[in-house]
């Protein structure tokens, strides 16, 4: 059937079909150097019947609606882990020295100009939400740079392989110091994440990571080496996103609470909810590459097409607007391709439908964390979910 089938009410949730290749991605995967001191955790100090609680379906009490305000009640989620967060920049940056000034420069290029450490966040929120809200230990927190830098190096990767002038309003590092010292650059905090995740001393813990660094790099040949009938399949897109994107949030997560000798329900749970929450994020970052400008999105606008790449919006849009399918197939590399295809998405439901599409999966996020018990932290990753919906960058 059509994209818009897959999404049309047929007696089941209008999402099923979309979710269900989803988790069909994730159920493949299987499942001591200077540390930092764990940070002491301020909790609120009221009781636990202040927090979010559960409903009669075992879910926690909320709603996740796109664009809509979180409740009060909820804590800002980075201001909970600022005290653990704040010392991860300086400490990152001793982690990643080398006596090789041009690599360590192209290396901290990218920690030089970060966001809100969002997937850093995520690893200190669900290391606390499993423990009922007691804060990250010391090897939780050293997870959470390790995460950091497995990002950090992707991101150095993709910009290279994308041929990127900008990523955050500044020059990317390959611009600046060229594509071999940056591809070095991501290599040397690979292998610096991984020599740090093998302090650890948990193997449980190094197969996840390992298995991020390898879904990242098969998504990114997805992307890549695409089949023309491929850049069609909705499957293909939502596969290529779990891999991408999804991965490193979702079994990072998972980590965390290993790491913590938590119940396995419990890992599961967070596994489930990094998933379905970094999926989410990706969604709404392709409806973003629509709707946002240059200055907002620190990239050009409508990059996605200009890379070849069809996402959400645009499957969606092809239901309506057949002749779009064919430039998806030669991705957009016709002149005014980009164009015509910014103009139709507008006009179809398509970007209506991926907004359904990233709100049922930040609602299956919010979900999956019935088995956790009350906590402030637990209700900080439900802020996440309401956050991840209102991106504007």
């Amino acid at each position: 059937g059509t994209f818009a089938d897959a999404f049309a009410p047929t007696g089941r949730t209008q999402m099923r079909h979309a979710l269900r290749l989803c988790n069909a991605a994730a159920l493949r995967l299987p499942a001591a150097a200077h540390l930092l001191p764990a940070a002491s955790g301020a909790t609120r100090s009221h009781s636990a019947a202040a927090y979010v609680q559960n409903n009669d379906r075992n879910f926690p009490d909320i709603t996740v609606e796109f664009r809509a305000a979180a409740p009060g009640s909820l804590p800002d989620p980075f201001a909970l882990v600022q005290p653990q967060l704040r010392p991860l920049d300086s400490s990152i940056r001793e982690l990643v020295g080398t006596d090789h000034p041009v690599l360590a420069a192209a290396a901290h290029h990218f920690f030089e100009r970060a966001g809100k450490r969002f997937r850093p966040t995520l690893v200190l929120l669900s290391s606390a939400a499993a423990a009922g809200g007691d804060p990250a230990d010391a090897r939780q927190q050293r997870l959470a740079e390790i995460t950091e830098m497995i990002h950090a190096a992707s991101l150095l990767h993709d910009d290279v392989i994308d041929v990127a002038d900008t990523r955050r309003g500044a020059k990317t590092a390959h611009r600046i110091y060229g594509n071999k010292v940056a591809v070095l650059a991501g290599d040397f905090l690979l292998a610096r994440a991984s020599l740090l995740l093998a302090r650890l001393k948990d193997v449980q813990v190094v197969e996840l990571l390992a298995t991020v660094i390898e879904e990242m790099v098969q998504g990114e040949m997805m992307q890549v080496r695409a089949l023309p009938q491929q850049l069609l399949e909705f499957e293909h897109y939502v596969d290529k996103t779990y891999r991408k994107t999804a991965a490193l949030m979702s079994l990072s997560c998972e980590a965390a609470v290993l790491l913590g000798g938590k119940p396995p329900d419990h890992a599961e749970a967070l596994r489930a909810y990094g998933r379905h929450l970094g999926i989410a994020y990706q969604v709404v970052d392709d409806m973003l590459d629509f709707t946002g400008s240059a200055e907002s999105l620190g990239k050009p606008a409508l990059s996605d097409m200009q890379q070849g790449l069809a996402t959400a919006p645009t499957l969606f849009a092809a239901d309506q607007f057949p002749q779009i399918r064919e430039m998806i197939t030669r991705r957009f590399a016709e002149e005014g391709d980009v164009a015509t295809v910014s103009e139709l998405v507008a006009q179809s439901d398509g970007m209506r439908l991926s907004a359904e599409l990233a709100t049922s999966h930040a609602q299956k996020a919010a979900d999956a964390l019935g088995v956790l018990p009350p906590s402030e932290a637990r209700d900080a990753l439900l802020h996440l979910c309401f956050m991840v919906l209102n991106r504007s960058a």
